[in-house]
């Protein structure tokens, strides 16, 4: 029997819990609602594992939003020179520090509207600070969930901002947080872009895109 698009989204949340688990996971390395924050900034176009060696160094230095609002932004751009773009990025962590600092008592903002106002602050990084460290349900579409959502046929959207918005429709409110962290492990171990491992994939059976039934 052919299954409904509503009934094969559940198999494949299902089994998406079943074998990754519902535990949060997130890969950047931070202590706090704001080094996260820096880290998600610094990580666009740029490896996780990249970034938690550059953090490493910069949050010893700048341990706080107060810190890093006065830092030279020279010195900042030294700490993260190995990061895509660093020279954009550095301005953006002091700037977005400072705003914090300035406007939000320093704390870490907790709406959609007050941290895209940051500097370097898009709606895929504050949504990330919303799903990890608020839990407030949230669609994170960065370039594995974009690519693997198409592939299952949850959406045909390429715009990351529309892909978020249709996702929206067809998943489960409280699977929105877990669908990020799973799609991306999925996307990292098993779908990756230029060699996808279908014969592999426990999804196989549900995924449209499938090359290996």
């Amino acid at each position: 029997m052919k299954l409904t698009k509503k009934q094969r989204i559940e198999k494949v949340l299902s089994l998406l819990d079943e074998h990754y688990g519902t535990e949060k996971i997130c890969y950047l390395n931070h202590e706090s609602p704001w080094q996260l924050l820096i880290a998600v900034i610094l990580s666009a176009q740029c490896t996780d594992a990249r970034v938690n060696i550059v953090t490493g160094p910069l949050f010893e230095r700048y341990p706080d939003a107060a810190a890093l609002a006065d830092a030279d932004i020279g010195d900042v751009e030294e700490l993260i020179h190995s990061v895509g773009f660093y020279k954009n990025k550095a301005r953006n962590i002091v700037l977005a520090s400072r705003k914090i600092v300035q406007e939000f008592g320093g704390e870490v903002p907790d709406t959609l509207d007050e941290l895209t106002s940051l500097a370097g602050v898009g709606r895929k990084t504050a949504n990330v600070i919303l799903g990890n460290i608020y839990d407030e349900p949230s669609i994170v579409v960065d370039t594995h969930v974009k690519r693997i959502s198409n592939k299952l046929g949850f959406t045909k959207e390429t715009d990351p901002e529309k892909a978020e918005y249709a996702l929206m429709k067809v998943l489960p409110k409280e699977h929105w947080i877990m669908y990020n962290i799973q799609i991306i492990t999925l996307g990292r171990q098993i779908c990756t872009a230029r060699s996808p491992k279908c014969g592999e994939c426990f999804l196989r059976d549900y995924c449209p895109s499938c090359e290996v039934k």
